[in-house]
């Protein structure tokens, strides 16, 4: 593929990624609460076939192209982990500087008396889909056409049970399923925008594709040990939210290996 189409395939592979949050959201009109353990559980499932998906699509690639780049494996490794730290990096500065706020664990970043609660809930969930569109973009380097629909698939499928609870958890705060779906639905439509720069970083600096791999892999594996995992381990699920995790991991590698 051209650079061109790197960049058209990365904007229209995260925006089908996002349509997983549509339907999740939409689930809210039907399913109007989770327990615990339900939700624990389905979100653990997601942070597993992200973890997954952050491994096959995005680490292996990107040690493949640093290994070729510099013909020395243990360098390209190390440039591979160093920029797995600046995304991680970036992704943990971005988070204590914008204000935002998780539903199970409040208030992060910065205070902000002039956002509305609302607002807080929906920066923290662009916060959380960004990445995972960038990801998408970014998956497409090198015109690996398997890497970057096996991704948009992954996120697909984490979308749906995250976009469930995110609405949920919008309406058990008051507000209407309603607007609690559309909220979730919208939460979602940053996922193009991130795949969409995504695919311009790779088409436009092919030097530094191992780099923009890595990034989006730190990024992912931030959100997946800084959000996910803390939220679903502190309610008494932990052993479920482990094994749940377990299986969304190996649903992603089925899936990595049946697309191959």
């Amino acid at each position: 593929m051209d650079s061109s189409n790197v960049v058209l395939m990365g904007f229209v592979a995260s925006l089908c990624a996002s349509m997983g949050t549509t339907l999740g959201s939409l689930g809210v009109l039907t399913i109007r609460k989770l327990s615990v353990r339900t939700e624990d559980g389905l979100l653990s499932m997601a942070a597993g076939i992200m973890l997954a998906a952050t491994f096959f699509s995005l680490l292996l690639p990107a040690l493949e192209y640093a290994g070729k780049d510099n013909h020395q494996p243990v360098l390209g490794a190390l440039e591979v982990g160093l920029g797995v730290f600046l995304g991680a990096g970036c992704l943990y500065f971005i988070h204590q500087n914008v204000p935002h706020e998780h539903f199970g664990t409040g208030k992060e970043g910065r205070e902000s008396t002039q956002l509305g609660r609302i607002w807080l809930f929906v920066m923290a969930i662009t916060l959380h889909n960004f990445p995972e569109g960038l990801a998408v973009g970014v998956g497409f380097a090198g015109g690996e056409l398997k890497n970057g629909v096996t991704l948009a698939i992954g996120i697909g499928l984490q979308n749906f049970p995250e976009g469930l609870a995110v609405s949920v958890a919008l309406m058990s705060v008051g507000y209407t399923p309603l607007k609690s779906a559309g909220i979730g639905i919208l939460s979602g439509l940053v996922e193009p925008v991130g795949g969409l720069i995504g695919g311009l970083a790779v088409a436009t600096m092919e030097a530094f594709m191992p780099w923009a791999l890595a990034f989006a892999a730190g990024a992912m594996l931030f959100i997946i040990s800084d959000e996910i995992i803390p939220q679903t381990h502190q309610r008494g699920y932990q052993n479920l939210a482990t094994f749940s995790l377990l299986i969304g991991f190996i649903i992603m590698m089925i899936l990595d290996v049946a697309l191959a």
